[in-house]
Formats: structure tokens, C-alpha cells, sequence
């Protein structure tokens, strides 16, 4: 997450190893901004409108309702997330009419998506020390 060219908060996904799973990328670099507000004597309202994010993924429906709550104005992401996406997979939370939640957001897709995509497959294959082990099927 970006303020005045600053990076205020960065986040990775930490549901498995803190076996919360609201623990998304976007949700751990929201309380790194939300922490640096409060020591930098900042209002996070007035940070927040004013901050964007960069990330890897399409914010999936829950990190896009919580960045329009937080009228975060941009993001910016690689590739789709086709299973749970926010803004426009599955869902268009930025622009949906949503009375009462937040202000609509502009979202921009495709920034380095293919590198995007070979970083997900990596994490997935050998990276995420932290996935759940898969259970061996039983042969009937």
C-alpha cells in the first residue's frame, strides 16, 4: 500500500500459517497502514483515501469490500483470481451500485500479469511451506 510515494504497508498471505483466514495479503497491509497511522499521528481515513495498492492477485470479494469501506481510490493487480475475484472475476465491488459502503474504486488489471501468474505457480508448487498436506486418497 502506497501514500506520497511511500510504502506503508505490504502484506503476503499468512491464512495457513496464522490459520485465520482473513488473513489476506490485503487485510495484513491494511493494519500495517492502520498501525503506521497511529504512530505517525495520522488519520487513517484521510491515509487511506489517498493510498493504493499494488498486488499480485485480484482482490478476491472480502479484501474488495474492505478496500471500498476504506475508499482506498486505486488498485492495481496482475492476474484474475476466476474463483473468488472482487473487481470483476466473480464480482465488481468497486463499481457496483452499494449504497451505504464506502466509495466506488478504480481498479486497473494486467500490471505484469504473467508474472504474476509464474509467482502463484511457484508459491503453490514449493513455496507455501505453510499449504495444508494433502490427504492420500484411499484405493477402494
Amino acid at each position: 500500500m502506497v501514500y506520497n510515494n511511500e510504502i506503508l504497508g505490504r502484506g503476503r498471505n499468512e491464512v495457513n500459517e496464522t490459520k485465520n483466514a482473513t488473513r489476506h495479503a490485503e487485510m495484513v497491509a491494511i493494519d500495517q497502514v492502520l498501525e503506521w497511522c497511529h504512530c505517525n499521528d495520522k488519520d487513517p481515513g484521510d491515509v487511506f483515501e489517498r493510498t493504493v495498492l499494488y498486488v499480485t492477485v485480484e482482490p478476491c470479494i472480502m479484501c474488495a469490500g474492505a478496500l471500498r469501506l476504506l475508499r482506498i481510490p486505486l488498485v492495481v493487480y496482475g492476474c484474475k483470481n476466476d474463483r473468488f475475484g472482487g473487481c470483476g472475476s466473480v464480482l465488481d465491488i468497486p463499481a457496483d451500485d452499494l449504497p451505504q459502503t464506502g466509495a466506488p474504486f478504480k481498479c486497473i488489471s494486467g500490471y505484469r500479469a504473467e508474472e504474476a501468474v509464474e509467482m502463484l505457480k511457484m508459491f503453490y508448487k514449493q513455496e507455501n511451506p505453510n499449504a495444508p498436506k494433502s490427504k492420500a486418497r484411499k484405493k477402494d
